[in-house]
C-alpha cells in the first residue's frame, strides 16, 4: 500500500484515483474546483480544495510524508510546471507529472519531476504496436531504450527448447518468465520446452523487441 498525493482531478486524475483505490492505496486528492472535490471526497482518504501554485497552501500538507506526488493537470501547463517545482522544493520523495507534448516533458524534468507520463503518446504507441503485432499481449517501457514485452509464443518456437531457440543470441531478448493462464513459471531454464498457449515475458532493447514482434 502506498500513500499518494494526487493533484488535479480532471478525467485522467479521476481515472488514476479509482485505480489507486482499487489496489488499496491511501490517496489524498487536491483540486481548486470546489464542486468537483466535494463530489469525490467521500471516496478518498482526504480531499482538499486548494490552489497548489501557492507555496503557502502546499506547506499545509506534509509533502515528504507521501510515497509519491502526482501532478495530473493536463489543461494548464504553467500550473503543472509551477506545482512540480514547488513539490520538489518542499522535499517530495517522488514526483510524477503529466505532459501533453514532448517539450512539456523536457521542462517538467528540469523543474524536478522524477517521472513524466505522456498518456496521449503512450496510448498511440501501444495502439500502433497492437495493430502491427497481434502477438504482443502487453509491454512496459523501462526507459527510453529498454522494455519488457509479454508475447504470445511464436508458432515456430512451440515444441522447441529455450536453448535451441536461443532468444538472447538470435533476437537480443532475455526470457524473464513464461505464463500460461493464471500459472507463472518463474524457473525457466534452457531445457524448458515452449508449448501452445504460453505467454513469454521478455526483456530487451525496445527497437529489437518491436522489430521481432512486428516481423511478418
Amino acid at each position: 500500500m502506498k500513500s499518494i498525493l494526487l493533484i488535479g482531478m480532471g478525467k485522467f486524475g479521476r481515472t488514476l484515483g479509482e485505480k489507486l483505490l482499487s489496489v488499496g492505496d491511501e490517496v489524498m486528492i487536491v483540486d481548486k474546483n470546489e464542486e468537483l472535490v466535494n463530489m469525490l471526497a467521500a471516496k478518498y482518504t482526504n480531499a482538499l480544495i486548494m490552489n497548489c501554485t501557492n507555496i503557502d497552501n502546499l506547506k499545509t500538507i506534509d509533502i515528504p510524508s507521501f510515497d509519491a506526488c502526482v501532478v495530473a493537470i493536463g489543461d494548464d501547463f504553467q500550473s503543472s510546471l509551477e506545482i512540480t517545482s514547488l513539490l520538489s522544493d518542499l522535499g517530495a520523495k517522488r514526483i510524477i507529472s503529466k505532459a501533453t507534448t514532448e517539450i512539456q516533458r523536457k521542462f517538467l524534468y528540469r523543474m524536478g519531476a522524477s517521472e513524466v507520463i505522456y498518456p496521449d503518446r503512450d496510448i498511440a504507441e501501444r495502439l500502433a504496436v497492437k495493430l502491427n503485432a497481434a502477438n504482443v499481449v502487453n509491454y512496459i517501457d523501462l526507459d527510453e531504450q529498454n522494455s519488457i514485452f509479454e508475447l504470445a509464443v511464436p508458432k515456430k518456437w512451440i515444441g522447441q527448447k529455450v536453448v535451441d531457440v536461443n532468444p538472447r543470441g538470435k533476437y537480443g531478448m532475455n526470457i524473464l518468465t513464461v505464463k500460461k493462464g493464471d500459472a507463472v513459471n518463474a524457473d525457466v531454464d534452457g531445457d524448458y520446452v515452449f508449448a501452445e498457449g504460453d505467454i513469454v515475458v521478455v526483456f530487451g532493447g525496445t527497437g529489437r523487441l518491436l522489430s521481432f514482434a512486428t516481423k511478418k
